[in-house]
């Protein structure tokens, strides 16, 4: 097998890795789940979180990748081959996630060529977002283009392809985002949605507030995916990973942050923050968005820049997905990098298809009351990921100690300065937190109890 590629400085691992946990997650799924689990009492227990559990998850991900040089499904085998069933776990979950994530990039490549086109008045129908999702070809379409966009950047690399794309996507997705955040506060109304995103309040609080943000962590920062341990294989010795791991915290919260600061007062300003309005859910972005840009002036091209926002954040996100399957299976098998994208693109594309028509003439197929796509999203992210991050937190907390990882941070830092509260975390507090998650969206999902 040939030489095993390496980011060319931290600045591009930095980016590249940030690009990876900055994507639907953040500006998609992010700011629905705050507008309906109580604005700042969500965003106030977010960010403790990510400061705290997101760091020890990440930055373990992070260390096991650089230590063995490999992807997930080597990597744990390396350590112990005892656990290698923990890397079988970090395979199967990017492979479940990448086809429907991709199929959602597909709508918001419909969205951003209705706005450039100039059609934004269509996009703002009640009817609209539902009647192209329920079609039948043209989503499989644009979804067949989202995976090209991808493959092609995958294809060429760690240097040349996900690193350059990271370094000109990142900072052009921070200047759209806090351009329309600020400008959408100037509506008349969003005000009222800023203090009730900015400003925590008990009235608004709740356990199911504390496992939404807890949950909402694995989908944001990119961990349970392998991704993480895949970007680590590739980072140089002499990087400081303490100071990389809060760099790619600030990049991915400060995003989330400035989405909710787009989205929900806007949520606010031309529907009255309403009950109804803020459980919109996952249709939030699609459903509302589109009527404020169509009410402002200029609105055609500043929805066009936000969608196009949005598909840098999904591609940058979709790019790390497909590299980590890409780069198993290259570990594994040691095939060549082209017949391996190839592979994976041909993969992504059948397993995508029946996602994308689970809105359309496959709506009567459900699972426990689930369409296609959101089976695959609870089966990933509310069943597999807490279940490998519990069993990483134990193999790391008590089979190969917490040192093994401190160590592998000090290679390029002798004072890893959050060592104490690594140590804590991954013992005691983010095992019992995992617990929480996996029981409780279970149990909520089935419809057993409601938080």
């Amino acid at each position: 097998m040939s030489q095993r590629s390496n980011f060319s400085s931290k600045i591009g691992f930095v980016l590249a890795a940030a690009g990876s946990a900055v994507g639907l997650g953040n500006i998609w799924r992010f700011p629905y789940l705050a507008a309906q689990y109580g604005g700042g009492s969500f965003l106030f227990v977010y960010l403790i979180l990510a400061v705290t559990f997101g760091f020890t998850l990440m930055i373990t991900e992070i260390a096991i990748g650089r230590k063995t040089g490999l992807s997930a499904i080597g990597a744990f085998k390396k350590l112990d081959r005892r656990f290698s069933f923990l890397g079988v776990f970090s395979a199967i979950i990017p492979i479940i996630i990448f086809p429907y994530y991709s199929v959602i990039g597909g709508w918001v490549l419909k969205y951003f060529s209705v706005f450039v086109s100039g059609n934004s008045s269509k996009a703002a129908s009640d009817t609209y977002f539902n009647g192209f999702i329920s079609s039948t070809t043209e989503p499989i379409g644009w979804f067949f283009l989202f995976i090209a966009f991808t493959a092609i950047v995958v294809l060429l690399g760690v240097q040349k392809g996900i690193e350059t794309v990271s370094k000109f996507m990142m900072p052009i997705l921070v200047i759209l985002s806090v351009g329309i955040a600020f400008y959408g506060l100037t509506v008349d109304g969003a005000i009222d949605g800023l203090v009730y995103y900015l400003k925590p309040s008990l009235e608004n609080f709740s356990i199911k507030t504390i496992l939404a943000a807890m949950g909402q962590l694995f989908y944001s920062m990119s961990l349970s995916m392998g991704i993480m341990i895949t970007y680590g294989s590739y980072l140089k010795k002499d990087n400081n990973l303490e100071s990389s791991v809060r760099q790619i915290e600030i990049f991915d919260t400060g995003i989330a942050f400035l989405s909710g600061l787009m989205i929900i007062p806007c949520v606010f300003a031309f529907s009255g923050g309403t009950t109804e309005s803020l459980n919109q859910g996952p249709g939030l972005m699609f459903v509302t968005l589109p009527k404020m840009f169509t009410s402002m002036p200029m609105g055609n091209i500043i929805g066009t820049l936000f969608f196009l926002l949005v598909f840098f954040a999904a591609l940058t996100s979709a790019i790390s997905l497909m590299e980590t399957i890409v780069s198993i299976f290259r570990d594994k098998f040691h095939w060549k990098r082209k017949f391996t994208c190839g592979l994976v693109t041909v993969i992504t594309l059948l397993m995508g298809i029946p996602s994308s028509l689970g809105f359309g003439p496959w709506a009567h197929i459900k699972f426990i009351g689930l369409s296609i796509l959101d089976t695959f999203d609870f089966i990933s992210n509310n069943v597999l990921m807490p279940i490998l991050a519990f069993f990483t937190c134990i193999f790391v907390g008590f089979i190969i100690k917490p040192k093994t990882i401190s160590d592998e941070v000090k290679i390029g830092n002798p004072k890893f300065k959050g060592e104490k509260l690594f140590s804590i975390m991954i013992k005691w507090i983010a095992p019992i937190c995992l617990i929480a998650i996996l029981i409780s969206s279970i149990l909520n999902t089935l419809g057993i109890i409601v938080l």
